[in-house]
């Protein structure tokens, strides 16, 4: 873990004996929150946070058990990650209601959040989310393969150092807007703690979705939803062609029926996007989103 290491930008509150980071910038509400996605970081959206404060106050942090947060045990349950950002955001004084950017796996804790704490949450933006009912929108075997594509980080090699070195090249050039001390900050992370994102998602089919599917509905907040549209390399070692074209398009149809399921909800497609570094590829797209959010959310407050 970074945890123990100082972090490069933020501040270390204690949460029930956790030290958690949390970085804050901007000022006005709704406040907006980035959850990141299982191998990301709170760090990761600074391109986002920066800008997103010239709008109203933004907030990034690191789940307990990630990043420069103190060590927690993974996998956790939903409501426990959700009710450890309630926390948190009362220890740094950052005020409600929220809007919460979640990313991936973050955005099944933006959910969660929501489902438990309603009258906080005035608006959703999901980035790419998964659903608990994928596998009812996906190809007929999707739930075999997804088997055989789980990996396990105890019988996972380390790195070789031509993968290191590769990957330090290609996380070097994707956070190059970054300042100089926070980038060689997160780089080292990401090539040190790359297991962490396999340890979180361990408990998605025996906890999590459980949790969304039996945890009510969502409140009647403004939503956005995100898909990333740009083709998965990963999945080309497993799939075919035609398999993964069957796959996208049962995404974008799970998507569309999340988004349909609160009365202001809306899906958006980014073309040619990645799933994990969207709000990299494509971070205009995103701050629209997010003004689009908080334009409606202010508009809701002020009736």
């Amino acid at each position: 873990m970074t945890a123990g290491t100082e972090p490069p930008l933020g501040r270390l509150h204690d949460v029930d004996g956790r030290r958690l980071l949390l970085h804050r910038a901007g000022t006005g509400g709704p406040s907006v929150v980035f959850l990141p996605g299982a191998g990301l970081v709170g760090l990761d959206f600074l391109n986002l946070q920066e800008r997103a404060a010239g709008l109203t106050t933004a907030v990034v942090y690191d789940r307990g058990g990630t990043g420069w947060s103190d060590p927690a045990r993974l996998p956790r349950s939903a409501a426990e990650v959700a009710g450890e950002l309630r926390d948190l955001l009362r220890a740094a004084g950052v005020p409600a209601p929220y809007l919460l950017a979640g990313h991936s796996l973050g955005a099944f804790y933006a959910r969660r959040y929501a489902q438990l704490f309603p009258g906080e949450v005035a608006g959703l933006l999901l980035l790419d989310p998964g659903h608990e009912d994928i596998f009812d929108h996906l190809p007929e075997g999707s739930a075999e393969l997804n088997e055989r594509m789980k990996q396990d980080p105890k019988t996972m090699p380390d790195l070789t150092g031509e993968q290191l070195a590769s990957a330090r090249a290609a996380l070097t050039g994707l956070l190059a807007g970054w300042p100089d001390e926070v980038r060689e900050a997160l780089v080292e992370h990401h090539l040190t703690d790359w297991r962490t994102q396999l340890h979180e998602t361990a408990n998605f089919e025996t906890e999590v979705y459980g949790e969304l599917r039996n945890g009510g509905p969502l409140p009647d907040v403004p939503l956005i939803l995100l898909t990333a549209g740009g083709r998965n390399p990963y999945w080309a070692h497993f799939m075919t062609e035609e398999q993964m074209r069957a796959t996208h398009d049962g995404i974008r149809a799970m998507h569309a029926a999340l988004a349909a399921s609160v009365p202001r909800g809306e899906r958006r497609e980014l073309p040619g996007a990645s799933h994990q570094y969207l709000h990299i590829e494509q971070p205009d797209a995103v701050l629209d989103a997010l003004r689009d959010l908080l334009a409606a959310a202010r508009a809701a407050d002020d009736r």
